[in-house]
C-alpha cells in the first residue's frame, strides 16, 4: 500500500509576523492588515490578532496571579500576627491584675503602665521579627525567579516591613494597656 502523503512534505502551515505601528491594536490598522495579505492571496485568513501588551500580560498571567496570592497570605499573616499578640498582651494584662492594681495604689502613673506592657509587646515583636527576617532573607533566594525589578534581598522591603509590623504591635500592645491604666486599683486588688 503506498501512501499519498510522504512524512516531511507538509510542514506548519502557519506563519506569524509582528508589525510595529502607532496605530497598534486598532481596528483600522487590523483592516489594512487584512486587505494587504488579501491582496496576495485572498483564501489566507489572519488569526490570533493581538498586541504585543496583550500576549506579555498573558506571559505574565501566572505569575501575577502568584504574586497576588501571595500577597493575601501575607496580609493575613500579619492581620493574625496583629490579633495574636492582642491576645497575649491581652491575657498578660488579666494575670497581672492584681500587680496592675498594687502599682497603681503605689503611685505608679498610668503612662508607666501603659509604657511598660508596649515594652513587653516591642520585645516579644523584636524576637519575631528577627526570626522573620532571618527566615525571609533564607526564603527570598528561593523565590528570585517570581520577582521582577526587585533584588530578594531589597533593602526597601526589608525596612518597610519590619517598620509596619513595629507599628501594628504598638497598635496591638497599647489597648490592652490603655484598659489596665485605667483600672481602679481597688477593684484590680478586689479581683484576685
Amino acid at each position: 500500500m503506498h501512501s499519498l502523503y510522504a512524512p516531511g512534505l507538509f510542514g506548519p502551515r502557519s506563519v506569524s509576523f509582528a508589525v510595529r505601528s502607532n496605530a497598534a491594536g486598532t481596528e483600522g490598522l487590523l483592516n489594512q492588515m487584512r486587505h494587504a495579505v488579501w491582496a496576495v492571496n485572498k483564501d489566507v485568513p489572519l488569526a490570533s490578532v493581538q498586541t504585543m501588551q496583550a500576549m506579555y500580560d498573558r506571559s505574565l498571567a501566572r505569575t501575577s496571579f502568584t504574586l497576588v496570592m501571595l500577597a493575601i497570605a501575607a496580609v493575613m499573616a500579619l492581620v493574625l500576627g496583629v490579633i495574636g499578640i492582642y491576645g497575649v498582651i491581652a491575657y498578660s494584662v488579666s494575670q497581672r491584675a492584681r500587680e496592675i492594681g498594687i502599682r497603681l495604689a503605689l503611685g505608679a502613673q498610668p503612662g508607666e503602665l501603659k509604657t511598660m506592657f508596649v515594652r513587653h509587646g516591642l520585645t516579644l515583636a523584636a524576637a519575631g521579627i528577627a526570626i522573620g527576617l532571618g527566615a525571609a532573607m533564607g526564603l527570598s533566594r528561593l523565590m528570585s525567579s517570581l520577582l521582577y525589578g526587585v533584588s530578594p534581598l531589597d533593602p526597601i522591603t526589608f525596612a518597610a516591613v519590619p517598620a509596619l509590623l513595629v507599628v501594628a504591635i504598638v497598635v496591638a500592645s497599647y489597648l490592652p494597656a490603655r484598659r489596665a491604666a485605667a483600672v481602679d486599683p481597688v477593684d484590680a486588688l478586689k479581683a484576685e
